[in-house]
This record gives C-alpha cells, structure tokens and sequence, in this order.
C-alpha cells in the first residue's frame, strides 16, 4: 500500500493522517525575531553615534541600566503591578459586557432590534472623550480609570462576538432544538463554540485596546502606576524612564496578546491547518 493508507489485521483499509507540515520552531522563532532586533539595533547606533542626544531619547544600555535600578528599589514591581491590575480589571469587565450582549445580539432577533442600534450608536464616541464625565461621575480614585478601560474593551468585543453568533450555521442550531435544547443551553454548548474564532478576534482586539485605554487612564491624577511614572520622568526630563515605561507597555500588551494566540491553538488546533507557510 502508499503511504497513505495501511491494512489491518482483517484487512480494513486504515487511514494514515498526514503530517503537519511546519518549520521548526528555532527558525520562526528567528524569523519573528529580525524585526526587533533589526530596530534595537538602529536605536542603538542612533544613540551612540550621536544622531539622537540623551536628552531626545536615551539609548538602550541606558534604559537597561534604569530598569535594574527601579527594579532594584522597588518603583518598578510596584508600577507594573498597579497598572496591569487596572488593565486586568477592565479588561474582564468590558469583554464580558461585550461577550454578553454580543451573544443576545447575535442570537435573537429581539435582542438585536433592542441592543444593536445603542451600541452601534455609543461605539461612535471615543472613549477618550469620556474620560471628564467618568471623572465627574466616579471621581479620580480607581473605579473610573477601570471602567474607562471596560468601556473601551466593550465595543471590539461585541462586534465580533455578534457577527460570529449570526455566522453559526443555522442547521446545527435547528438540530440542537430537535433535540429538546433550550435556548440558554444552546447559546452555551452551540453557539459560542461555532463563534469561537470570532470570541478570540474580539478578545484579542479588546485586550490591545486595554493597554491602549491604560494609557490614557493613567493620565487622571494617578499616584501609582506606569503612568505615574512617567509623570514624574516628564517633569524631570528622564527619557530612559519614559523609553523604559513605552516599551513596559508594549510588552504588556505583547505577553497579553501571545497567552490569547496560545489559548487559541489549544482550543482550535484545526486552525493552524489553514495557514500558508
């Protein structure tokens, strides 16, 4: 017989399923790796052959040597607890927000008639212009540096989490009622697992939005945090400091970003059969 199928003992033609084709994970660790490295190193000659003054932007030995200095004293620890904390916090709340009514959207024409045209109509506001209401409303304490947060997660996530309820094969949700299933039970054992793709693109946009919306949310009157910080490296004109908190933030979002890519190859390993290498 090929290589495709093999016989058995009674002579049963059993398949043999194909080998994930793939590269090794050293070179795309590698290919993945070039562009930052490709503009480390150009921060690097900028700075130390003079093109970009301390005062401009500090270099990266620079900024490596801060932040063992703040780690060391505790600064550090400190800051980037409080703001992923924040960033947690609202996150959580503006995906689950999300995920809800993007699923009574999807699932239900009522519910789409009675949620979709409000929030069609409140994703048109930035969230940005929010932040001297939530001040006025909830003071300058943390609760509305969190629901700043949610509210910019909501909206990413119910647009995606909508679409992909609406794109559930209707078949299977008519053969789940034949079946005797409720509408809250195929909502969980149907639906969201048909929109699950669509749940990850959502998530994974909100969670970008999350350290993006930290941002700004650090700007209200904060006295802990990243965003303190660099509060207090502007007034003092540290650029390493505020070089160290921008890349902080990146990796925040980056280490945020790649735990969701890997909670979606766990969930959905037939996904990865699609890509083109």
């Amino acid at each position: 017989m090929s290589g495709t199928a093999v016989l058995d003992a009674q002579g049963l033609v059993t398949p043999v399923l194909p080998r994930a084709a793939g590269r090794h994970p050293a070179v795309t660790f590698a290919l993945r790796a070039i562009g930052p490295v490709l503009l480390l190193v150009a921060w690097y000659a900028a700075t130390a052959s003079g093109v970009l003054t301390k005062d401009v932007l500090a270099g990266p030995q620079d900024v490596i040597k801060t932040f063992g200095e703040l780690w060391a004293d505790g600064q550090l620890p400190e800051a980037l607890r409080v703001s992923v904390t924040r960033a947690g916090l609202g996150l959580v709340l503006g995906a689950s927000t999300g995920l809800l009514l993007g699923v009574v959207s999807g699932f239900t024409r009522l519910g789409e008639e009675l949620v979709d045209s409000s929030m069609q109509a409140l994703r048109a506001i930035p969230f940005l212009a929010l932040t001297s209401l939530f001040i006025v409303w909830f003071g300058i304490e943390e609760a509305s540096k969190i629901l700043l947060i949610g509210v910019a997660c909501t909206f990413p996530m119910y647009i995606n989490v909508a679409s992909g309820v609406r794109n559930v094969d209707r078949k299977v949700v008519e053969a789940a009622r034949s079946f005797g299933l409720g509408r809250v039970a195929i909502a969980r054992e149907v639906v969201l697992p048909g929109a699950l793709p669509s749940v990850f693109a959502g998530l994974r946009l909100s969670t970008t939005l999350s350290v993006i919306a930290l941002i700004a949310a650090e700007e209200i009157n904060v006295t802990a945090g990243l965003g303190y910080l660099m509060a207090r490296a502007t007034d003092y004109l540290r650029t390493d400091i505020l070089a160290l908190c921008v890349l902080l933030y990146a990796v925040i979002g980056l280490a945020a970003d790649l735990t969701l890519r890997l909670a979606e190859r766990l969930t959905m390993p037939w996904r990865r059969a699609v890509t083109i290498r």
